[in-house]
């Protein structure tokens, strides 16, 4: 005769003295809806047991990505991202030569103070 583990035939593995009542399918839960931007709407569950304070305000949409808020009128905005910079937009931003010398100066001086206040004298 094989004998193994103390689960009586029949029985539910897990099943413990709290009850089914409060996990799985039995459990109560809360249903709240977001909307993203796109339109796409999403309904996860909660725990009805849960704070409503825990409960997010914003979730990402599976569909886009996008941030998703309970407001069906007004949705998260689209965050702004930076355009692309090309070379030419880098090349204006660049100083003038003046600008240049006097900030390689100040970094040179600064440099010299270190150094002689780090060399015994």
């Amino acid at each position: 005769m094989a004998s193994g583990g103390s689960a009586i035939r029949g029985s539910r593995v897990g099943a413990g003295p709290m009850g089914e009542q409060d996990r799985g399918f039995h459990a109560e839960r809360l249903q709240v809806f977001y909307w993203c931007a796109n339109g796409h709407q999403q309904s996860p569950y909660f725990l009805a047991s849960i704070e409503p304070e825990e409960i997010p305000v914003t979730l990402d949409c599976p569909n886009c990505g996008l941030p998703s808020g309970r407001d069906k009128e007004n949705p998260p905005s689209v965050t702004k991202l930076e355009p692309y910079k090309t070379h030419l937009a880098y090349v204006k931003e660049r100083r003038t030569e003046e600008e240049a010398a006097n900030l390689l100066d100040e970094a040179l001086e600064q440099l010299r103070t270190r150094r002689s206040r780090l060399t015994p004298q």
